[in-house]
């Protein structure tokens, strides 16, 4: 959540920081509420310090044959006013936190504001392809080729879900194999973690309470449940409640997980096969920062999703997001979008992202600065290191050759034994 300090002390500052994301707020009702948090702060403190000195007088005014009685029932009214003063004191801070929490992270100042329309590209790899035959798009290629099974995939499970099968299901995990290598190679470490989540854990990555119906929830489950949508959620929370030694810093990890979510496409062309589904897999890359080596993180993330593309000698681009179209939780965020042909369009398949101290603040994530010995709030970054559902599809369109076969990367032939095609069916 964001610092209340900084709202404190430029509230119409922060209140312009948020309408660049479209969050139209006024901190006036929280200014008061901070006033009477104080008020009521100094009130206790001042009734428990009267208190203290008056049980410590007990002993000097019973030797000097006083009334104690009177300091006990003096003692008994002051510990009443203030037991009043510590229930509003409650529910104030309770009030305070209600209204920080829906609140989005600050994006980053030299973001511009707006949606879609104000990204900016600042990366281009390649040259959108142009066939000299006719090409066909992906649903069409993965269903001759054999690697995708839609029918059976929506007969199982609905509309938004398919099949891998055969060497569709060799090709995808090829292409894990294959980004998993390459993590290793860069000295992260590799997490498997759980899929089903508490709601802890959603409430720290920023995505409840605001956000809680866009998961799947596990009904009938106490504690409440949720099978989550992302690695980041549970990677965030990895060392939540935790104060990490500044010398450990930075922590990078990666996992792998299907993610899960309640969107799926439609059934246009353009969105169905794997384009937009329920499940889909994807690599997730995390790291926790000191401050100071946020910037550092941010670029290296990049600098990893841009390779991995390169490697596999995809035509893609960068685009810095605009700050109403980055997420909730987030302060800055680049995608990288891959080109698919039949589309003529770009499409994400990573989005790299820095919460800052966001995050870190809901899951008391803190680190102790080596130097001061004070304790810090850590910052989080995230980047899909890669999303295979769109990486596939625009995978065999882009490299689809004139007899209907398909070229596969030469990153990913040894976990495909060596193959260079794969044909279509007969």
């Amino acid at each position: 959540m964001i610092d209340i300090k900084l709202i404190l002390e430029n509230p119409r500052e922060i209140e312009a920081k948020l309408a660049k994301k479209g969050c139209v707020v006024n901190f006036d009702p929280l200014i008061k509420l901070s006033e009477r948090r104080k008020e009521l702060i100094l009130r206790v403190e001042e009734a428990k310090a009267e208190r203290n000195r008056l049980s410590a007088s007990v002993p000097q005014v019973k030797k000097e044959g006083g009334d104690i009685q009177a300091i006990f029932a003096k003692v008994k009214e002051i510990s009443a006013n203030s037991a009043k003063d510590e229930e509003e004191l409650g529910k104030v801070e309770e009030e305070i936190k209600a209204f920080l929490l829906p609140l989005p992270n600050l994006p980053d100042d030299d973001l511009l504001a707006g949606g879609k329309e104000n990204n900016k590209v600042i990366h281009e790899y390649g040259k959108p392809q142009k066939f000299d035959f006719k090409a066909k798009d992906h649903v069409e290629l993965c269903e001759s080729l054999g690697l995708i099974d839609y029918v059976r995939g929506a007969k199982m499970s609905g509309h938004g879900c398919w099949v891998y099968t055969g060497l569709g299901a060799q090709l995808e995990w090829a292409l894990l194999n294959f980004f998993i290598s390459e993590h290793l190679k860069d000295g992260y470490k590799f997490i498997l973690p759980p899929h089903i989540l508490n709601y802890e854990s959603g409430y720290v990555a920023g995505q409840f309470p605001k956000f809680i119906d866009d998961v799947f929830s596990l009904e009938g489950v106490e504690p409440k449940k949720f099978i989550l949508p992302t690695a980041e959620t549970a990677l965030v929370n990895l060392h939540r409640d935790e104060i990490i030694p500044g010398n450990k810093l930075p922590l990078k990890y990666f996992a792998y997980t299907p993610c899960y979510r309640k969107e799926a496409g439609t059934y246009r062309t353009e969105e169905r096969g794997m384009i937009r589904g329920y499940q889909f897999n994807k690599v997730e890359m995390f790291q926790y920062t000191t401050e100071e080596g946020d910037q550092a993180a941010f670029e290296e993330l990049v600098s990893k999703a841009i390779s991995l593309m390169e490697k596999l000698g995809l035509t893609f681009r960068v685009s810095k997001l605009a700050a109403e179209d980055i997420s909730a939780s987030m302060a800055r965020t680049y995608d990288i979008e891959v080109y698919i042909p039949s589309m003529g369009i770009y499409k994400e398949v990573s989005s790299v992202s820095t919460a800052h101290d966001y995050q870190a603040r809901r899951g008391m994530i803190r680190y102790r600065d080596e130097a001061t010995g004070k304790t810090k709030y850590a910052h989080t970054l995230n980047g899909s290191g890669l999303a295979t559902s769109r990486v596939f599809p625009a995978m065999v369109e882009q490299f689809q050759q004139p007899d209907g076969s398909f070229k596969i990367p030469e990153v990913l032939r040894p976990w495909m034994g060596g193959m260079e095609y794969i044909k279509p069916v007969k």
